[in-house]
């Protein structure tokens, strides 16, 4: 009875805490639907806080912060937003409007066409969605060679083989999507600037000769870390040194 007992007081424990969970999302939601989004906010860092990322949550928190007037911490929970979830086309809207608020108007430098192309089709879905996709393509693979090798029309034996290597090179791209993403989202190299103004150096030290200046919520890829410093390269290029506070991780 004892090992029963317990798995009833876990179902409890777990039903219990879903429901205070979901009881803090309609407290924040309504908190927002109130224009309270100072409240708003502090409710959706909870969430988060207790019960972990999620898509949902992260674009209603850059929502609030955007209300109050916080560009660069509304562009971070949107990008958090992407990193779950690439192909959300609510979070991709609200990110580039926001962004276009933003005084640093950078333009990317022009990448090769294919590397265009790739990570367009990457960012159709997220990671699970590729993984998931990887799966059932090589389960069509082999149901494809599996036709090839029993069946005993010539015709059914090409359409199983040209459909299996279809669908194998499926899952190779597939499984090659699912992990490009995953990366992604366990080896955070981006951040959003978060002072008002910082002077990027050009050295990891206040005495370092100012390079350029950047402002709130512009996204840069950090190159390297020293102490207090990270080393950053802004989208057209542009490399410097600025100090860890002033800038998040996405």
């Amino acid at each position: 009875m004892r090992p029963i007992c317990t798995v009833i007081l876990l179902l409890v424990a777990s039903i219990a805490q879903t429901l205070f969970a979901q009881s803090v999302v309609d407290e924040a939601n309504a908190a927002y639907a109130d224009k309270n989004y100072e409240e708003a906010v502090k409710l959706y860092e909870q969430i988060l806080a207790d019960n972990g990322a999620s898509v949902t949550v992260y674009y209603n928190l850059g929502n609030a912060y955007y209300r109050l007037n916080r560009i660069a911490p509304a562009i971070l929970n949107y990008e958090r937003a992407l990193l779950l979830d690439p192909a959300d086309k609510d979070v991709r809207y609200n990110l580039a409007f926001v962004q276009s608020k933003t005084v640093d108007k950078i333009e990317p430098v022009d990448e090769f066409f294919l590397t265009t192309v790739f990570n367009a089709i990457k960012n159709r879905y997220s990671a699970n969605r590729w993984a998931g996709t990887a799966i059932a393509t090589f389960i069509a693979f082999i149901v494809g060679m599996f036709v090839f090798f029993f069946a005993r029309r010539i015709a059914l034996k090409k359409i199983g083989f040209y459909f299996g290597l279809l669908f194998l090179t499926g899952a190779v791209f597939a499984n090659i999507f699912a992990y490009r993403q995953k990366k992604e989202l366990t080896v955070r190299h981006t951040a959003i600037i978060f002072a008002p103004t910082t002077t990027i150096k050009s050295t990891p030290d206040v005495s370092g000769t100012d390079l350029f200046i950047l402002h709130e919520g512009t996204k840069v890829d950090i190159k390297n870390r020293l102490g207090d410093w990270n080393e950053i390269e802004t989208a057209d290029g542009n490399v410097g040194w600025i100090a860890s506070d002033e800038l998040e991780i996405i």
